[in-house]
């Protein structure tokens, strides 16, 4: 078997899943580009590699670079991961443009559910009218930040409620 085969099946595999990651969006209109949705693509490439060596690691005969592969792969998930939970990379027009298509599931699983409940379908009628208003507040918010962006300096502001 190829390693050059085996590393392009993992990148259009990992390619593949970041656009899955946009099937459950409401409307075309709420697909954004997502950082966190990027590293977690990735993270799931490297897991997907690590298991398919290990499934596959008598048919690629160099040791040596099974184990290149499967570091590799660790250190790959190991530095995703911690993308994802740090959003270190995430400032505020990427946050915004992750949460868009975030909100936007929303709208899709509370408008399709088969709800029975009166109260359970108060409470998704609440989300579909409070998710709709945020979607249109964000792109209000990119909009004017990406006209004029806050200095580069300026401190990152802690939640109201850190809890």
């Amino acid at each position: 078997m190829s390693y050059r085969r085996f590393l392009v099946m993992i990148a259009v595999s990992t390619v593949i899943m970041f656009g899955l990651m946009y099937l459950n969006t409401f409307a075309i209109d709420h697909v954004e580009y997502s950082q966190t949705r990027t590293w977690m693509a990735m993270l799931m490439g490297a897991a997907m590699a690590i298991i398919m060596m290990s499934f596959m690691w008598d048919m690629y005969r160099n040791t040596r670079l099974n184990i290149l592969i499967v570091a590799g792969a660790v250190l790959v998930f190991s530095a995703c991961l911690w993308l994802v939970r740090s959003q270190a990379t995430v400032g505020d027009v990427s946050y915004m443009r992750a949460m868009i298509p975030h909100h936007s599931i929303a709208l899709l699983t509370s408008g399709h559910a088969h709800i029975k409940d009166p109260e359970v379908r108060r409470l998704a009628d609440n989300i579909i009218e409070t998710q709709r208003r945020e979607i249109a507040e964000m792109k209000r918010h990119i909009a004017r930040l990406e006209a004029t962006p806050p200095p580069a300096d300026a401190p990152d502001l802690p939640p109201d409620d850190p809890a």
